[in-house]
């Protein structure tokens, strides 16, 4: 008799997202689905981790906790140590669906990819889900998540029917175009764009006449890296979803050489 299969989920956008919602209603068919995601939104914090203060656990449901002011990284970390038993892991860490982008150097801010990155550190199978927006303003039930879910539910039975095509270490990036299911033309693997930023910045004042900043969205514009691969910026500008393959060993190859003789 075969194992029950299952699947961690978290996110960056808290537990009451209905990103995260649209992701366990998917998964769900495919196993067990325990959700362990922040208790708020932590947006931008990328692959860090808690080690200042204490953080704990609160059950919303049957397999489902928030964890009190903790990143993806911290969910996935402690859920392995709080939900597991000794010897048992998760089947596929899921993280996601992220409203907004993940392209580009933005995986580099990303607490949806950093909850991917602790699964992949731990010997599990993950995948990061993020739904674009055409800005931030936009009502993202325009078109909804049934595009995403669908992208979701496809990818994660792969996975589970012992279909993984990455080594050690390395996480798929998934990005959703923001156009409805039936507009979507497909599936293209590609690589990190090239994103263009901006170093935008909002100054103001509260009541007390106190400075504060609030820091700018850069926009969604990006430049040709110059080789055959498509990146996953023009993919979704295409109408595709994009699967980018990440690797968590960020060394610059190339440079090793140059660097030995400049030293």
């Amino acid at each position: 008799m075969n194992k029950r299969k299952t699947i961690l989920v978290t996110n960056d956008d808290g537990f009451e997202s209905l990103g995260l919602k649209a992701l366990v209603e998917a998964l769900k068919p495919l196993g067990r689905v325990i959700i362990t995601a922040p208790s708020n939104e932590k947006s931008a914090c990328a692959h860090s981790m808690t080690l200042a203060r204490p953080l704990r656990f609160i059950e919303i449901d049957d397999d489902f906790y928030k964890l009190d002011d903790g990143t993806p990284t911290d969910c996935v970390f402690l859920a392995l140590n709080a939900h597991f038993d000794e010897g048992d892991r998760p089947d596929l860490v899921v993280s996601g669906i992220n409203r907004g982008s993940n392209m580009g150097e933005d995986i580099t801010y990303s607490g949806t990819a950093g909850g991917a990155m602790e699964g992949v550190l731990q010997g599990i199978p993950s995948i990061a889900f993020s739904q674009v927006c055409k800005d931030k303003c936009q009502n993202i039930l325009d078109f909804g998540y049934d595009l995403a879910a669908d992208v979701a539910y496809d990818l994660a039975k792969k996975v589970l029917d012992g279909d993984f095509p990455l080594g050690e270490r390395k996480f798929l990036n998934v990005n959703i175009p923001p156009i409805h299911k039936d507009q979507c033309k497909g599936y293209k693997i590609t690589n990190a764009g090239k994103r263009i930023y901006a170093n935008s910045a909002h100054l103001h004042r509260n009541p007390r006449g106190e400075e504060y900043y609030w820091i700018g969205l850069p926009a969604f514009e990006w430049d040709k890296r110059g080789d055959e691969h498509i990146c996953d910026l023009d993919a979704i500008n295409m109408g595709y979803v994009s699967i980018t393959p990440v690797h968590l060993d960020m060394t610059s190859y190339d440079d090793i050489a140059l660097l030995k003789e400049w030293i």
